[in-house]
């Protein structure tokens, strides 16, 4: 293999977590289930005065707001019977720089998605079965990184989240916007940190399970392909041990 190929896995194999994680970033920050389980785990009706029912438009007009071009972020709910802004000036400017941070996201989880389409396709039109026992390899590698980012970054959440939390902030965004102050501002207490914790182990549990995955079947089909070797050398060894062989 020469120089581009050991770069070309390479990327490969990065790409995967990459891939993986940003994946399941994508699918949290547009999971109905996943921010409706968060209102209802934390109460979130009874402190900020907003119905269940409002809170899950609320939840599908934040949604529509990533994905969409539409600025500025502009919802109205009930609170406490009372319809008016969710939101205000600070928390509308802080969702600005959260929706280009999902936007970001969603770019990674693309590119990172099409390079491994375009590896495992150019792969097998140039090598046809052979690529398989590279892409078990690959496929091995990625997952195995992948395990063990997410095993240092979950020790990590587990044992400080708070300080996790703190430091994302910090090199996510240019700015203080996002100190916000839950008697006053709506964004934190529909979303209070534990939710952000939950949320980080339900994008961990799937980006783990997707690596788990890529991991078994590399594994698997090169221990299959080895065991499969050994075989034919034992048959190979009783083949010329047989006197009529000679």
């Amino acid at each position: 293999m020469g120089r581009v190929g050991w770069v070309l896995w390479a990327l490969f194999i990065v790409a995967i977590p990459l891939f993986l994680v940003t994946a399941s970033v994508t699918w949290a920050f547009n999971s109905p289930g996943l921010y409706n389980n968060g209102f209802e785990k934390y109460s979130i009706s009874r402190i900020s005065g907003i119905t269940d029912r409002d809170l899950r438009q609320v939840s599908s007009e934040l949604r529509h707001y990533f994905n969409s071009g539409e600025e500025p972020l502009d919802v109205r709910t009930r609170i406490f019977g009372v319809e008016q802004d969710l939101f205000n000036d600070r928390e509308i400017a802080h969702m600005k720089d959260v929706k280009q941070l999902v936007r970001g996201v969603y770019v990674l989880a693309l590119v990172s998605g099409v390079y491994l389409a375009l590896m495992v396709a150019a792969g097998f039109a140039l090598q046809r079965r052979q690529f398989v026992g590279p892409l078990a390899r690959g496929f091995l590698w990625g997952g195995g990184l992948t395990l063990v980012l997410l095993v240092i970054f979950g020790v990590a959440a587990l044992v400080g989240f708070d300080s996790v939390f703190l430091k994302f902030h910090q090199l996510s965004f240019a700015n203080d916007l996002w100190q916000l102050d839950p008697r006053t501002d709506y964004l934190v207490r529909i979303f209070p940190q534990d939710f952000w914790f939950d949320a980080t182990m339900w994008v961990a549990v799937r980006a783990i399970g997707g690596a788990l995955l890529l991991t078994v079947v590399g594994s698997a089909y090169l221990v299959h392909q080895r065991y499969a070797g050994w075989q034919n050398a034992f048959h190979a060894l009783k083949e010329a041990a047989r006197p009529d062989s000679k």
